[in-house]
């Protein structure tokens, strides 16, 4: 793996770091289905424009069934899931169990004979999870049925991210990364259509709602969704979900930056095993020389 590839992992775990915080904000107001479905008409008409200034094609119509297979699993799944579990869950706790994503992922490539299942890699997402652990810090939180309910979200969410991302790779193979991300997340959008058509009139818009959809729809969605195909055109669907395990550390350091939230020095051994497992499953490394070519 590249140094480029690397930093690009980072810049995705930087953005995605406040996703779960976003949730938190914009989730009680506007609901379930209008999170799910508000945000992916925004990164469906973000990508759109992007397809209109850049002049790409759209996929022919016989790609489309294998896209709606993507978008259910890696849009429309996790889009619903994880706003169900932000209501019962700290953001902290989803971050977390969206670490399993890698995991799933690695599972579901090896079975579709698109990976192989390499000691390293499996070593390196348990060790991401437990330094996941390590970093956020769990509290106790009372185990009640929403609550199980709430993580048993998360882990499907997870889950379904981690299967699908076997299918985003194949189908960079087929398409470049822009279309692909514009067509899957207007499939998304036709998905979730009448449920959110349904629940609109109980939508409550507040400023702070409204600023975190639009930021979650336009940016985190959207725009970096199409950035996370183009990575994953050039790398194993994999090493690219290791970026999961580099959230929970930025979300605790935009904590820090924005709300004033503790650091302390217990959080270390985390960052260290969160490093050492990314590390591990991109097989990236730092001290090697990138080897000739473009």
């Amino acid at each position: 793996m590249r140094i480029r590839h690397f930093l690009q992992i980072i810049l995705l775990s930087a953005i995605w770091g406040g996703t779960f915080v976003l949730l938190r904000v914009a989730t009680p107001a506007v609901g379930i289905w209008g999170v799910a479905g508000v945000r992916s008409v925004l990164a469906a008409f973000v990508l759109g424009v992007l397809m209109l200034a850049t002049r790409h094609r759209w996929p022919h119509r016989s790609e489309w069934p294998r896209l709606a297979m993507v978008s259910l699993l890696t849009v429309v799944v996790t889009f619903v899931l994880f706003p169900l579990a932000s209501l019962t869950l700290p953001a902290g706790y989803s971050a977390v169990l969206n670490t399993t994503a890698p995991l799933f992922g690695m599972l579901a490539a090896s079975m579709m004979g698109e990976e192989r299942l390499t000691t390293r890699r499996l070593l390196g997402c348990l060790v991401g999870m437990a330094g996941v652990v390590l970093l956020v810090g769990l509290g106790p939180v009372q185990v009640t049925f929403n609550v199980v309910l709430a993580a048993l979200a998360c882990t499907a969410a997870a889950a379904s991210y981690g299967v699908g991302a076997t299918l985003m790779k194949r189908a960079t193979t087929r398409h470049d990364p822009l279309p692909v991300a514009a067509a899957v997340h207007v499939l998304a959008s036709l998905m979730l259509l009448v449920p959110l058509a349904a629940t609109a009139p109980r939508m409550h818009f507040t400023l702070s709602a409204a600023l975190a959809l639009l930021v979650l729809g336009t940016f985190t969605s959207g725009f970096m969704y199409w950035i996370s195909l183009r990575l994953m055109r050039e790398i194993s669907a994999t090493a690219a979900m290791s970026s999961a395990f580099m959230i929970p550390l930025f979300g605790v350091t935009w904590g820090y930056v924005f709300l004033g939230e503790p650091v302390t020095t217990t959080m270390i051994p985390g960052v260290l095993l969160v490093l050492v497992a990314t590390l591990m499953v991109t097989g990236f490394n730092p001290f090697r020389a990138a080897p000739a070519g473009p």
